[in-house]
């Protein structure tokens, strides 16, 4: 059974031993490698993907998986390896005009009882089950074994593993490297190993959280004319949600679908009181041809009239697949999938590379509705596929 799950075959050459320079930017003396079994990356994919599984490595514990990662391709003297915190930087110095980033996090959210992973069979669909088989650590296993096989590529390759994706964004380890080291982020295209099903998704919508409050003045519900009630207040601004037309905007060639929605409301203080304020929580996703600014100005023009104030706020991402590098990379995954890129609805932090005026696409293994989930779980053959596309892309 083993061997039909194979994705490639395990190259026979053993890796050179010398190792090129590590640059390490925090401080390592305490740091020693778990007593965990060091990952083999010119084996088999899936036990590959299931050796990363079943280390945890929930958010803010990624240390022993990083520093597994770390020793696993320091001894591959192609690579210059580089480390932040829990986050772990490998890239090739071929002297290519063009440079490409792969990136992928190490972090799960935690365990649901669901480790160690399972093989499991369905009417011929051979699915690896566990915490992290689709988010995303059946993209870090491709990432890693293509780290470790393709020596030569042509087109220079940086690869990042980082930690914390799954916390709030100020901890993000890819936000940490691009404040603290954007050369290392330095690239033309990169592409974020998120499940995506095999597929390319470009970009990434935008999202804003905004609040909208009308107020009132307060009185005892049974003297309800001695006050003014600001939740009747908000009927004009769920009038403007419900009436609201989104746009479809493509860029890029892909189409992405916006959307304005009240996502929370509160108001009242009391059963016998009218309420004095009332807020509508609205979300506004909007595609990568708008900036922030002008996304904000819209949602203001919405609702002119009423104080509206943004909480929360982060751009989209251009897929920029008119970029030589991204035109070939879609064409190496069509020639092996059939299946032409779409647009990602959701937000990912393909949006950080974009903020360094890198255009980014999102391609993994896994269903993307099954990450987090108790029964999170990823066809292998999807593995496969992110493997092969990557690998003609990168090689051809």
């Amino acid at each position: 059974m083993r061997s039909s799950l194979r994705a490639t075959p395990p190259v026979s050459c053993t890796p050179r031993r010398r190792g090129r320079r590590v640059l390490r930017v925090t401080s390592t003396s305490s740091r020693t490698v778990p007593a965990h079994p060091p990952l083999d990356l010119h084996g088999d994919l899936v036990d590959l993907t299931r050796a990363l599984c079943d280390l945890p490595s929930v958010s803010g514990d990624e240390g022993p998986l990083a520093d597994l990662v770390e020793a696993a391709l320091r001894g591959y003297d192609h690579l210059e390896v580089l480390r932040d915190g829990n986050a772990v930087v490998a890239r090739t110095s071929v002297g290519h005009p063009e440079r490409v980033v792969v990136a992928g996090h190490l972090d799960t959210v935690p365990i649901a009882d669901n480790l160690p992973t399972e093989l499991r069979e369905t009417d011929g669909t051979v699915e690896l089950w566990g915490r992290g088989t689709v988010d995303m650590k059946g993209g870090v296993a491709v990432q890693l074994a293509l780290a470790a096989r393709v020596t030569a590529p042509v087109r220079d390759v940086t690869w990042v593993f980082y930690d914390q994706e799954e916390v709030e964004a100020e901890r993000n380890g890819l936000g940490r490297l691009v404040r603290d080291h954007p050369d290392w982020l330095a690239a033309d295209f990169a592409v974020l190993c998120e499940p995506t099903r095999a597929a390319i998704e470009g970009g990434c919508n935008g999202t804003l959280r905004a609040e909208v409050r009308t107020t009132g003045r307060a009185a005892h519900s049974g003297r309800a004319w001695l006050g003014v009630n600001a939740i009747h207040g908000a009927a004009p601004v769920l009038s403007r949600l419900a009436d609201y037309r989104p746009r479809t905007v493509t860029v890029d060639g892909l189409d992405y679908r916006e959307g304005l929605n009240a996502v929370g409301i509160r108001g009242g203080i009391a059963g016998n009181v009218i309420p004095d304020e009332c807020v509508v929580t609205v979300n506004y996703r909007f595609a990568p041809a708008s900036s922030p600014e002008q996304a904000e100005a819209h949602v203001r023009e919405v609702f002119a009239g009423f104080e509206v104030t943004v909480t929360d706020l982060a751009p989209g991402a251009r897929p920029g697949l008119d970029h030589p590098a991204a035109a070939r990379f879609a064409a190496a995954v069509a020639d092996l999938t059939g299946r032409a890129p779409a647009a990602k609805e959701g937000w990912t932090d393909v949006a950080r590379f974009s903020a360094l005026g890198v255009p980014a696409v999102n391609f993994g293994p896994g269903d993307p509705s099954l990450a987090h989930a108790d029964d999170e779980r990823c066809p292998v053959q999807d593995v496969t596929a992110c493997f092969e596309g990557l690998e003609a892309w990168l090689t051809s």
